[in-house]
C-alpha cells in the first residue's frame, strides 16, 4: 500500500470485525489515512453494548495519535446510517467512493453484484469469495482478461475460531496453544491487487503422450487431470481444473475459456444415456453431456461412466469445470 489511501470494509460489523482490527492496528505501518466500516442491519451482535443491532451502522477512524498500538476501539464513535447499509446502496457506494481499496467478506450468495459494483467504481480489492465463483459467466470473463485473480492460499484458507464451536471430524483441528482452527477447502482471495505470486512460473516435468491426456470428444482440447501434471512439450489446447488458477501466470499461459456450455463452442451433439452414480442406466437423456466437456471412458478409470452413447453404445466420462488454457512459451 501506498501513503495516504483509505480502506473500506462495506460487509461487516466494525465493532467486532478482525478486518477493522487488523488495519487499524496497522493503520501508521500502512500509512493509511482512513477506515471505514459498516454493518448491515440484519447483524445481530453488539460488542460494545451487548444489544441488538436494530439499525445500520458505520464508524470512521483516522488512527490514535495517542496511542497506535491501542487494542481498545471501544471509544471510537459508532454512527448509524441512513438505510439499512446495504453494500447496494446510495450511501454505501458514497463511502466507497471514499476510499481506494476494500478488503472484507461478502455475501457469496450476491458475489456477482458485489464485484460488479467494486468493478465499475475502480476500486482495489482483496474480498473472501467461495471457490466456485470462478465458475460463474461475469467472474470467468474479468479472470479470462485479467481484470482479477486469485490472491495467496486460496483454497486452504485457515481460521482460528472461537473455544465455544464443537469439533468436526474433518477440516479441524488444535494447536499446541489449545486454540482451535477450521479449514476451508473451497475457499478463496479475490483480488486485482498485484501479487508477486502471480508472475511465478509454474515448474513443467510431465511430458505428452496420448495415452495419459486423452481429447475431449466435443472440444479440440486434451484433458489434464492435475495442475501438477500439465505436459511441458504440448502447445495445444488443454482442460486443466479450476485449482489452476492458483497456480495461474499470465506470462506463461493463456486462458481461452471456460469448459461449459456458453463459454466455449462443443463440436458435436450426441444423444447419450445419462448413468447413475454406479454406472447404470438411468432411462433419461441428454444432449452432449449436459453441456459440459466429456472424453471415452477408460477402464482404468475409478469412476464408473457417466454417459452412454445412444448410437454406437460407447460409454463417457463427464468432465467437470475445466478452464481451457494454452502455453505461451
Amino acid at each position: 500500500m501506498s501513503k495516504s489511501e483509505a480502506y473500506y470494509s462495506n460487509c461487516d460489523d466494525p465493532r467486532i470485525s478482525n478486518f477493522f482490527k487488523y488495519f487499524a492496528l496497522n493503520f501508521n505501518e500502512f500509512g493509511l489515512k482512513k477506515i471505514i466500516s459498516t454493518c448491515y442491519k440484519n447483524q445481530d451482535i453488539d460488542l460494545f453494548s451487548q444489544n441488538d443491532c436494530e439499525k445500520a451502522i458505520y464508524i470512521e477512524y483516522t488512527g490514535n495519535p495517542n496511542d497506535p498500538t491501542s487494542t481498545d476501539f471501544s471509544t471510537i464513535e459508532v454512527k448509524e446510517l441512513n438505510g439499512d447499509g446495504d453494500f447496494r446502496s446510495a450511501e454505501c457506494i458514497e463511502l466507497l467512493k471514499q476510499t481506494d481499496i476494500v478488503v472484507t467478506n461478502p455475501p457469496f450468495s450476491l458475489f456477482r453484484e458485489y464485484i460488479d459494483i467494486l468493478i465499475k467504481n475502480d476500486k482495489k480489492f482483496l474480498i473472501i469469495g467461495n471457490q466456485n465463483a470462478i465458475t460463474y459467466k461475469e467472474i470467468f470473463s474479468l479472470i479470462k482478461n485479467n481484470k482479477i485473480w486469485l490472491g495467496y492460499n486460496s483454497g486452504d484458507m485457515k481460521f482460528v475460531v472461537p473455544n465455544y464451536y464443537q469439533p468436526r471430524t474433518t477440516r479441524y483441528w488444535e494447536d499446541e496453544d489449545g486454540r482451535k482452527w477450521r479449514s476451508l477447502g473451497n475457499i478463496c482471495w479475490f483480488t486485482n491487487l498485484d501479487i508477486k505470486k502471480r508472475h511465478e512460473e509454474l515448474i513443467l516435468y510431465k511430458t505428452y503422450s496420448p495415452e495419459e491426456f486423452p481429447n475431449y470428444e466435443n472440444y479440440d482440447a486434451i484433458n489434464v487431470d492435475k495442475t501438477s501434471d500439465i505436459p511441458l512439450d504440448y502447445d495445444g489446447a488443454m482442460g486443466v481444473p479450476i485449482t489452476f488458477l492458483d497456480k495461474y501466470s499470465p506470462e506463461q499461459f493463456e486462458i481461452i475459456g471456460l469448459g461449459i456450455v456458453g463459454s466455449c463452442e462443443f463440436k458435436n451433439e450426441r444423444k447419450m444415456e445419462i448413468l447413475d452414480k454406479n454406472g447404470f442406466p438411468t432411462g433419461k437423456f441428454t444432449i452432449n453431456a449436459k453441456g459440459t466437456l466429456y472424453r471415452k471412458h477408460l477402464q482404468n478409470d475409478k469412476k464408473p461412466a457417466a454417459f452412454k452413447d445412444c448410437e454406437t453404445g460407447e460409454l463417457y466420462q463427464s468432465i467437470y469445470a475445466r478452464i481451457l488454457i494454452k502455453r505461451k512459451k
